[in-house]
């Protein structure tokens, strides 16, 4: 299943892209350094900032994270796969 969200402009994003945007712009890294490998941490996502990514997930990707465990030290591709089973589900 593809998840895809609607960014501001309207037009379809897969999962990865959204992600990929939400943290770029909200916390200040660059589209490069958002790789699946990457943790959270590594690309600006702190403990304090990770309560603020999961309701900008669950708004623009109208899912509910409450239920799920994140901390900085997951990957990106961790996080993909979680919000992926979320959507499915």
């Amino acid at each position: 299943m593809t998840v895809l969200a609607r960014s501001e402009s309207g037009a379809q994003m897969d999962v990865m892209e959204q992600v990929s945007e939400l943290i770029s712009t909200n916390f200040g890294a660059s589209r490069q350094e958002i790789t699946p490998e990457a943790t959270l941490r590594s690309v600006g996502v702190d403990s304090m900032a990770l309560e603020e990514l999961r309701v900008m997930l669950e708004k623009s990707l109208q899912i509910d994270l409450d239920e799920v465990e994140l901390t900085p030290d997951h990957s990106i591709q961790s996080l993909l796969s979680t919000v992926r089973s979320v959507a499915a589900a």
